[in-house]
């Protein structure tokens, strides 16, 4: 396990949210281009200041997959450091239902086109990946691993 700090002392791992959003047996997914690779990936991003991690599942659907989706429960929490860059990740995974779809909004910079998968179809890309929590929360999700929205607050004096 890397408990490397940054030369300041601190350690602070990255907060992430996913959302696997199921559609007819298929699961919307992202294929988006890092340093020329092409990657699968759930709907996924940072959390951003001011909003909570609902809000940010929700925001990073549309952005990268042009699909407004309704956040319906927690399926889990996970903590992942990427053996490439030694970054932590503590990852928030929803489940959500799609709402409406969107087709003409561009999608954020480095998403090639989202698309729908069966879970057979993400596992035979398992190594397009871009991380094990993807295949990961999938099949809890599948498995009927939820937890409620109210898991999580947001406290704002």
């Amino acid at each position: 396990m890397n408990h490397a700090k940054p030369a300041t002392g601190l350690w602070l791992p990255h907060v992430t949210v996913a959302t696997i959003v199921e559609k007819d047996g298929k699961f919307l997914m992202v294929e988006e281009d890092i340093h020329g690779e092409k990657i699968l990936n759930q709907p996924a991003g940072h959390l951003n200041a001011g909003e909570t991690l609902v809000q940010a599942a929700v925001r990073e659907t549309r952005e990268e997959t042009g699909w407004q989706v309704t956040i319906e429960h927690v399926v889990e929490v996970s903590q992942w450091t990427s053996p490439n860059s030694g970054t932590h990740f503590v990852r928030a995974c929803f489940a959500g239902t799609p709402v409406q779809h969107f087709p003409e909004q561009p999608l954020d910079d480095g998403i090639l086109r989202a698309l729908w998968l069966s879970r057979d179809e993400v596992a035979a890309n398992s190594h397009r990946l871009r991380s094990p929590l993807v295949l990961h929360h999938i099949d809890h999700h599948i498995k009927g691993k939820q937890f409620p929205l109210e898991l999580f607050s947001y406290y704002d004096d």
